[in-house]
C-alpha cells in the first residue's frame, strides 16, 4: 500500500485566483442602478395614482404593478440585446431603459420634454449614485488628490443640479403675465356705455334640480329617489374596440349605453329653452359632468332648462384600454349622437302629461354646449340633426330634426372626427367658440376652423362669434378639472402661475355664454352688440386681454380668399384685388400652433422704408351685385402676423387707413384705430423657462372690424355710399408689418349701427 501524502488545509492557489474581487467601478454602477431605480419607481407610483387612483386602492396597486411588470420585462429584453455590443453592465442598461420608460409616462406633456427630462434624470442620478457608492465603499481613500477634488466638484455639481431641478419642478412657474392690452385700457368707459343688466347675475327664478338615468346606473346619483328612468341605447355602430375591461368597469357594453343627466331648471311655468351640455375627454372614472353646475345654476335662474349629460364611459382609461393596447376608437361621433338621443328623451317627456317636464321645454329653442372633445361633439350633433342617415352607414337611419338654434364650443377640438372624411359642415345656426391662450391640452385655437365653416342662407338671422381669452387654460372652464390640463407630474412642466384665477375664467364663461343664449334663444338684442364689439362687455368681463371675431347672416361676402389660386380675383364673381408696393402678398392657409390649417386668408407685408410708394391693397367691387346703402357697413376680419412682437411691445399696435371710393372718384377715409387697434398675437408662454420656446407660443387670431359708411361719409360729404366701388387698405401709419385679412364683406343689418345699448 502506497503512502498517501496529505496537503495543508485551505484552497488551492488556482481556485483562490478564480475568486474575483469586486472592483470600485462595479460598485459605482451598482450605486447608480439603486439610486435610479428608487427615484424612477417613486415618481412612477405617484403618477400611477393619476391613472388608477380614482378606481380604489386595489385597482391602483394592480394597475401600476401590471404596467411596471410589462415595462421591466420589455426593457429587460432590450437590455439583453444591447449587452452584446456594450461595455456598461447589463443591469445598469436594463434599469436605465426601464427608468426611461417609467419617467417618460410620468412626465406626460410636451413631447420634447418627455424625452429631455427622463434623460436628464437618468444622467444626474446615475452620476450621484456612482459617486455615493464610491464614497461609501472607500474607493477614494487612497486615490490621488486630483481624483478626490474632481469627485468632490462633480458631486457638488450633481447635488446643485438636483436642487435646482427639484425647485424648478415644484415651482408653478413665472407669474408675470403682462397685459398691456387689457380690456379696460383698449375699450374705455366713455365710449362703451351700457344700460343692459349683467348677464352673469342670477335671474329671478328659483332653481330646482333633478337627475335621470338608465336603470341600475353605474353611478348612484342618477338613480336617486325621484330620478327619472331612461332606456339604454345601442351605440355599438359608433365605437370600435370596446374592451371587456371597460364593460366590467361600467357594467355595460357599447350596445347598452346609458342616458344619464343632471338637470337644473326654473321653478315656474314653461316653456323654457333647453340647453344640453357635454364634457370632453378626461379620466373615465374621474367624472367630468358635475363641473358645469355653475352654468346650470346661473342659466336655470335666468329661465333655461340646463342639462349636463354623462358620457364619461367614452373617456380615456388606461386600465380599461389595456394600457393603450386596445384603445376605444371612433368614439367622437358617438359623443354627438348620444346628445341627440338625450334630446329624443326630452321630446318625449315634453309630451307626456304625468312627467314633471311636461310642456316645460321649448323644443324649438335648443342650444348645445360642449367642452374640449365635447366642443366638437356639439357640432357633430348639429350636423347629424339634419341628416337622414349616418354619413358612414346609410343603414343607420336618423330622424331627429330638433330645433337646435345655437351651438357653443368651449376650448373645443376640431377634425378628430370627419363625417364621410370631410370636415364637419354647419349651416344656419348660431355659433360661439371660446378659447384660452394658456390651454395646455387643446393648445391651438382649433375651433377657429369650425368657425370658418359656419355658413348662412340668405334672409336668415344667425351669427357666429369667437372670443380668445388671455391667461385662460383648458380645465378651469370645468370646476372639477381646474388648473391642471394634463395628468399628474406632467402638469409640473407648465406655467400654471400665469393662469388667470378660476373664478375669473368662470366669470368670463358665464358672461359670454349667458348673453349669447339670451341673444339667440330669447331675442335679447341688447347683448348682440358685445359680440360685434367686446368693449360693450367691459363692465362684466375680467380685466384681461381678448381678441374677438364676429360675422352674421346679413353680411354679403366679397372675398374669403379660398375660391381659386388667382390673387387678383374676389370670391364674389366680377371683383378684383390690386396690391401695390407690398413686400408680401399671397393667399394661404392660416398656420396655427398645432390645429389643422383649413381656412384661408391673404397675407400682406409692407416696409415703407424699402419701397418708393405707399403700400396698399384695394378691393374693386363688381358692378350691381351688392345692395349697398348709407346704413351699410364694411366688415372684415384681420390678424397681426408679426412673430417678432411680444406682449411687452406696448407701442407696436398696427394702424392703417381704410379708404373707400365711389364710382365718381369721391374718396373718404378713416384710420383703423378709429374703430379699434389691431391687437398683436398673444404670447401664451405655457411651458416653463428655459423650455418655453420648445413649442410655438403664439398664433394668429382674427379680430373683426366694422366701418359704417355713414361715418365715412362724414369725412367727405361728396362721397356716395350707394355708389361704392372700391375698398382700400392703405399702410401709411405703421412703417412695417405683416397682417392677415380674412373675410371682407358688406353688412346691411341695421342692428350693427342702431342697436348698441
Amino acid at each position: 500500500m502506497s503512502k498517501i501524502e496529505l496537503k495543508p488545509m485551505g484552497q488551492p492557489p488556482r481556485l483562490m485566483n478564480k475568486r474575483k474581487r469586486i472592483s470600485p467601478l462595479a460598485l459605482s454602477w451598482k450605486g447608480a442602478s439603486i439610486a435610479l431605480a428608487i427615484v424612477a419607481l417613486c415618481l412612477y407610483f405617484i403618477q400611477g395614482y393619476s391613472f388608477f387612483g380614482t378606481r380604489g386602492l386595489g385597482d391602483y396597486l394592480l394597475g401600476t404593478s401590471l404596467l411596471l411588470i410589462v415595462i421591466v420585462l420589455v426593457t429587460g429584453v432590450i437590455a439583453g440585446v444591447l449587452h452584446v455590443t456594450k461595455r456598461m453592465p447589463s443591469r445598469f442598461v436594463w434599469i436605465a431603459i426601464a427608468s426611461f420608460c417609467l419617467l417618460f409616462i410620468s412626465f406626460m406633456g410636451p413631447m420634447q420634454l418627455m424625452f429631455i427630462l427622463p434623460l436628464l434624470i437618468i444622467l444626474v442620478f446615475s452620476v450621484l449614485g456612482a459617486l455615493l457608492s464610491s464614497l461609501i465603499t472607500g474607493r477614494y481613500r487612497e486615490a490621488k488628490l486630483v481624483s478626490k477634488v474632481t469627485a468632490g466638484i462633480l458631486l457638488a455639481i450633481t447635488l446643485g443640479t438636483i436642487g435646482i431641478g427639484g425647485y424648478w419642478l415644484l415651482d408653478n412657474g413665472n407669474a408675470d403675465l403682462a397685459k398691456p392690452y387689457r380690456l379696460s385700457a383698449m375699450k374705455t368707459a366713455d365710449r362703451y356705455r351700457t344700460t343692459a343688466a349683467n348677464p352673469a347675475e342670477q335671474g329671478p327664478y328659483t332653481v330646482k334640480t333633478l337627475t335621470y338615468g338608465s336603470a341600475n346606473s353605474y353611478r348612484k346619483e342618477f338613480n336617486q329617489t325621484g330620478s327619472l328612468v331612461t332606456k339604454q341605447v345601442d351605440g355599438s355602430a359608433f365605437v370600435e374596440k370596446w374592451s371587456s375591461n371597460r364593460s366590467n368597469t361600467f357594467g355595460f357594453g357599447p350596445d347598452q349605453m346609458p342616458l344619464n343627466g343632471s338637470v337644473w331648471y326654473p321653478d315656474g311655468e314653461g316653456s323654457f329653452p333647453l340647453i344640453v351640455t357635454v364634457h370632453g375627454n378626461h379620466t373615465a372614472t374621474d367624472y367630468s359632468d358635475p363641473g358645469y353646475e355653475y352654468l346650470g345654476k346661473l342659466l336655470a335662474s335666468r329661465g333655461y332648462i340646463f342639462v349636463s349629460i354623462d358620457e364619461n364611459f367614452l373617456n380615456s382609461s388606461l386600465y380599461d384600454d389595456l394600457f393603450t393596447l386596445k384603445l376605444l376608437e371612433k368614439e367622437n361621433s358617438a359623443r354627438g349622437w348620444l346628445m341627440l338621443e338625450h334630446l329624443k328623451v326630452w321630446n318625449e317627456w315634453n309630451k307626456t302629461k304625468d312627467n314633471p317636464f311636461f310642456g316645460k321645454a321649448d323644443m324649438s329653442q335648443i342650444a348645445l354646449i360642449g367642452h374640449s372633445r365635447g366642443g366638437e361633439a356639439v357640432t357633430v350633433a348639429a350636423a347629424y340633426n339634419k341628416l337622414p342617415a349616418s354619413p358612414e352607414n346609410g343603414n343607420i337611419k336618423f330622424d331627429y330634426n330638433f330645433g337646435i338654434r345655437s351651438v357653443i364650443s368651449i376650448a373645443g377640438t376640431d377634425g378628430q372626427y370627419k363625417p364621410a372624411g370631410q370636415p364637419t359642415p354647419l349651416k344656419d345656426l348660431n355659433y360661439l367658440t371660446l378659447h384660452g391662450t394658456h390651454d395646455m391640452d387643446v393648445s391651438s385655437f382649433a375651433s377657429a376652423s369650425q368657425y370658418s365653416r359656419i355658413g348662412f342662407s340668405n334672409d336668415s338671422d344667425f351669427f357666429k362669434a369667437s372670443v380668445y381669452i388671455y391667461g385662460a387654460n383648458h380645465g378651469q372652464f370645468n370646476t372639477t378639472w381646474g388648473k391642471n390640463d394634463n395628468l399628474g407630474l406632467g402638469n409640473k412642466l407648465f406655467n400654471i402661475a400665469q393662469l388667470i384665477p378660476q373664478e375669473e375664467q368662470l366669470q368670463a364663461a358665464k358672461v359670454l355664454i349667458s348673453s349669447f343664449l339670451d341673444t339667440t334663444l330669447k331675442g335679447k338684442s341688447e347683448y348682440r352688440s358685445m359680440f360685434q364689439d367686446i368693449g360693450y362687455a367691459r363692465e362684466w368681463l375680467p380685466d384681461t386681454m381678448y381678441i374677438s371675431n364676429y360675422m352674421d347672416s346679413n353680411t354679403k361676402l366679397i372675398s374669403s380668399f379660398d375660391e381659386d389660386i388667382d390673387l387678383s380675383t374676389t370670391t364674389l364673381a366680377g371683383g378684383r384685388m390690386i396690391g401695390e408696393h407690398l413686400k408680401q402678398w399671397r393667399e394661404e392657409k392660416v398656420e396655427l400652433k398645432f390645429a389643422p390649417d383649413i381656412y384661408s386668408a391673404v397675407r400682406l407685408g409692407w416696409d415703407s422704408a424699402a419701397t418708393p410708394g405707399t403700400p396698399s391693397y384695394t378691393v374693386v367691387l363688381p358692378d350691381g351685385s351688392l345692395n349697398v346703402r348709407e346704413t351699410s357697413s364694411i366688415v372684415f376680419s384681420m390678424a397681426d402676423r408679426n412673430n417678432e412682437k411680444t406682449n411687452h411691445d406696448k407701442d407696436a399696435l398696427v394702424d392703417l387707413t381704410i379708404h373707400v371710393e365711389d364710382r365718381d372718384g369721391n374718396v373718404a377715409s378713416l384710420p383703423l384705430s378709429s374703430e379699434a387697434y389691431l391687437l398683436p398675437m398673444f404670447e401664451g408662454n405655457i411651458i416653463k423657462w428655459p423650455f418655453t420656446a420648445s413649442q410655438p407660443t403664439k398664433e394668429p387670431v382674427f379680430q373683426n372690424f366694422s366701418f359704417n359708411l355713414a361715418d365715412l361719409k362724414k369725412t367727405n360729404p361728396d362721397f356716395q355710399p350707394e355708389q361704392l366701388s372700391k375698398i382700400g387698405f392703405v399702410f401709411d401709419k405703421t412703417k412695417n408689418g405683416t397682417i392677415l385679412i380674412g373675410n371682407i364683406g358688406i353688412q346691411n343689418e341695421d342692428v350693427a349701427v342702431n342697436n348698441l345699448p
